[in-house]
């Protein structure tokens, strides 16, 4: 296998809305890599992705003869052995679920999927997003995979400084370029894997599964409970437990995220909290957008799902099993609806619709205080994303 592309289901992609508006499947970050990586890392090859039309232009890829293989699939080392083992004339399944198949013209593949040629059942368990919450639920034992990915034959770069209280150290590996100071990190309960040039101010305190990705920072007196990965160039303070920011996002003040997702070019202003308990511990209900209705996530522990460049003002309270689709503003006193959609621009006591030249001022300034560039590729994806949602953003409608 020298080449190899990662698909999507449509259904599964729109079951993780608003996370893949603005990204494929397999541009998720879960654990400590995005899924195409852990597969090219897996693999040893270079990936494609066969994204959703509007993505084309951002995530494209060569068209020719390569196995195709599921984004919303996270590889293991069983699996990886299965699929070098398919022949051409072979497709992989598990149950009604396509795994990988080999394709002589991917821009068709999805007019020839259901004509797979002879197919195999793949019998062990798999790890696999079916909905928004899976990222956090799985978030855990994909750092763990991810560590030993990254880590195995490599020594880390350690911590010199003579204040900071390391339990477990074999399970904690630092790259170079990491400053810590006066912090605690307890791997006891998993590993914790601290990337290049990545800032821990003083007081930190980290358990583990826990991943920073590089060039990210953490606050001052940062509580960080397990089961949390924090992205790129991210800056994340106060207390966080069991959450997920893709990267290049915002939380630097105090304030509670549980059992959340957030995305890129994300603002969590000062003291933002969110609720990932109901009073009467019954399951959480979170917004569908394929049923477009809220359903039953069957979870007692679920908090809040914010698309990219979504901003919260200062104080800001989100309602367990809160989404946030892209570029909102939200702000105001009390709690805001459970269903924001994109491009809202308001709070608990109303919305209109953010203009979106102004919302692509806002994200080009916020791109350019971390290096980046707000491109035209990146602009028609979300003027492509502005005009999917529209019908969202009917501000009498009750969601």
């Amino acid at each position: 296998m020298d080449y190899f592309i990662l698909f999507e289901d449509p259904k599964i992609r729109e079951n993780l809305l608003p996370i893949t508006f603005t990204r494929p499947i397999a541009e998720i970050r879960i654990g400590i890599l995005k899924i195409c990586e852990k597969w090219e890392r897996h693999l040893g090859v270079k990936s494609g992705i066969l994204a959703a039309p509007h993505l084309n232009a951002k995530f494209p890829f060569e068209n020719k003869p390569a196995w195709m293989i599921n984004g919303s699939i996270l590889p293991d080392a069983n699996l990886i052995d299965r699929i070098r083992s398919l022949k051409t004339t072979e497709s992989l399944w598990l149950g009604d679920v396509l795994i990988a198949m080999y394709c002589e013209n991917p821009v068709k593949f999805h007019e020839t999927v259901h004509h797979a040629k002879q197919k195999s059942s793949y019998d062990a368990p798999i790890g696999m997003l079916k909905h928004l919450w899976n990222i956090f639920q799985l978030n855990g034992d994909q750092i763990r995979s991810d560590f030993e990915l990254l880590t195995k034959r490599r020594i880390s770069a350690g911590c010199a400084d003579p204040y900071t209280h390391i339990y477990r150290e074999a399970e904690v590996f630092i790259e170079p370029g990491a400053s810590i100071r006066a912090s605690i990190i307890n791997a006891e309960n998993g590993p914790v894997y601290i990337g290049k040039n990545v800032q821990i101010m003083e007081g930190g305190l980290i358990r583990g599964p826990f991943a920073i990705c590089e060039d990210a920072v953490l606050s001052m007196g940062a509580k960080m409970r397990g089961d949390t990965t924090i992205g790129p160039k991210c800056k994340v303070g106060g207390e966080v437990s069991n959450s997920v920011f893709q990267g290049y996002s915002n939380k630097s003040h105090d304030g509670y995220l549980g059992n959340s997702v957030i995305g890129e070019w994300c603002n969590l202003g000062a003291n933002t909290n969110t609720s990932n308990l109901k009073n009467n511990h019954s399951n959480i209900r979170v917004w569908s957008y394929p049923k477009e209705d809220f359903m039953d996530s069957g979870l007692q522990f679920c908090g809040s799902f914010i698309g990219d460049h979504s901003k919260m003002g200062i104080s800001s309270m989100l309602n367990s099993g809160t989404v946030i689709g892209v570029g909102a503003n939200v702000f105001g006193e009390g709690f805001p609806k459970k269903m924001v959609p994109s491009f809202a621009w308001g709070g608990p006591t109303g919305f209109s619709t953010f203009k979106l030249k102004k919302f692509e001022e806002t994200a080009a300034k916020a791109m350019a205080l971390k290096g980046m560039t707000f491109s035209e590729t990146e602009r028609a994806v979300l003027q492509a994303v502005f005009e999917m949602t529209r019908p969202y953003r009917i501000w009498d409608k009750d969601f």
